[in-house]
């Protein structure tokens, strides 16, 4: 690409990635560019950026399958540029806050402005949580930290913890609830994931406390220390702006949660680690999670879409994320492959051939439904959304590796404790050599 010609350079995207403050830059100028222009259509701007402009832009832009080098590792991991690309999120995501805060007290706003408003802070929010995401990733206490700050406007705490001791562990089975299964709507989902990480969140941390010797109300708990902050915040908000803006504090929150969720749903649909012969799963691989190389999404979400890198090395830092050709890929970015989401016929017909695709039509290589036995033997297909058909062939079945290996079943994931050690084991030794799933 004309954009990334400079092959020779440590980090071509190197400057690209300040770009990715565009995000928590939507929370400081709807205000703004609705007094410089007088249009309210400003009031929506997020909605615009992210479903929008950021697709339109992924299509004319195209893909960067290009890998930082190994031997670029460390000096990319130890560069601070890249950590204050994160770290400059934070103050932008809260001022922001405050101004729609101010703008939302205000009567003269219109409903329809309001919501407008409220749909953008909650897209913030959500991105937000995608910062923390990173953040929460390091070793480093301070970052750590910052990634629960940054939660604090979602409320959504618990997920610094049930995302790294959770998730990373159970990704790809049955037993994570934040792991799609073939089939399951978004709307299906969403409760699903919700509920089943609140609980996860809560068992992780009780355990962790009790291996301690440490008892749950106290000053290191960490969900308690993560939702005291949303507590902090939204009462600060309500103190200042008064009781009427707790609808606007509320709905933006479930904004920023659905719009996490719905990324959850689309990062692991379908796709299902095998079980050994001792009855454990095997290590996560990169064709355990959907990626995809649209540079655009890419930089604004600092690399999610590399997503089989970050499960297979979680310390990896996002400049350092790899493309892998044995990754399946999604047809779209993440932006727009949100929006298929939203509309589950739509979202059968371009995913669930890629997902046979992927597992050479053998469905019983699949993550389904513990359970489920509509679809029995090796090689039955199962059937797919007569949309489907349509657009199957226009869109392709995808360019993800076939893989297969030994069926695996329904049922929670095995030895949570030991998977948990190999996980913090990654977290803090991010290696820059080949993936290691």
């Amino acid at each position: 690409m004309a954009i990334l010609r400079r092959a020779n350079a440590r980090d071509p995207k190197r400057y690209l990635w300040i770009l990715s403050t565009v995000a928590p830059g939507c929370a400081l100028l709807p205000a703004l560019l609705v007094d410089l222009t007088g249009l309210a259509l400003f009031w929506w701007i997020g909605p615009i950026v992210v479903f929008l402009v950021i697709p339109l832009l992924d299509v004319t832009v195209g893909c960067d399958g290009s890998s930082p080098r190994d031997e670029d590792y460390e000096a990319l991991s130890g560069d601070r540029y890249y950590r204050w690309c994160t770290f400059l999120f934070l103050p932008m995501q809260f001022t922001g806050l405050a101004i729609a805060g101010y703008m939302w007290s205000e009567p003269e706003l219109q409903l329809v402005d309001k919501l407008g408003l409220t749909v953008t802070m909650g897209l913030v929010s959500g991105i937000g949580i995608n910062a923390a995401h990173e953040l929460g990733h390091r070793a480093e206490h301070f970052e750590r930290r910052l990634a629960q700050i940054a939660l604090a406007q979602s409320g959504y705490g618990h997920f610094f913890v049930e995302h790294n001791r959770g998730h990373h562990v159970r990704v790809a089975t049955p037993g994570d609830p934040a792991s799609a299964r073939f089939g399951e709507s978004l709307w299906a989902f969403v409760p699903r994931s919700v509920v089943g990480g609140f609980r996860s969140a809560l068992r992780l941390e009780r355990e962790r406390l009790s291996r301690k010797g440490k008892k749950w109300w106290g000053r290191d708990n960490q969900l308690l220390q993560a939702w005291s902050m949303s507590v902090a915040l939204f009462g600060s908000m309500i103190l200042v702006f008064g009781p009427g803006i707790i609808p606007f504090l509320a709905l933006q929150a479930v904004i920023g949660i659905g719009l996490l969720e719905t990324v959850n749903y689309l990062e692991h649909y379908g796709l299902l680690r095998a079980r050994r012969p001792d009855g454990r799963y095997e290590r996560c691989a990169p064709r355990h999670s959907w990626n995809s190389d649209r540079l655009v999404t890419n930089i604004f979400l600092l690399h999610l879409q590399r997503h089989s890198d970050h499960h297979a090395n979680p310390g990896r830092r996002y400049q350092t994320l790899r493309s892998s050709a044995e990754a399946p890929q999604l047809p779209f970015g993440y932006a727009t492959m949100v929006l298929l989401a939203a509309v589950p016929p739509l979202w059968r017909a371009v995913m669930d051939p890629r997902v046979l695709d992927h597992y050479g039509g053998d469905i019983t290589l699949v993550n389904r439904k513990p359970g489920r036995g509509s679809c029995r033997g090796r090689g039955r297909r199962t059937r797919l959304p007569r949309l489907g058909s349509a657009l199957l062939r226009p869109l392709g079945a995808g360019r993800g590796n076939r893989f297969r290996g030994t069926a695996a079943g329904g049922g929670d994931a095995v030895g949570e404790d030991r998977g948990q050690q190999d996980h913090q084991d990654r977290c803090d030794h991010g290696r820059p050599g080949q993936f290691d799933g």
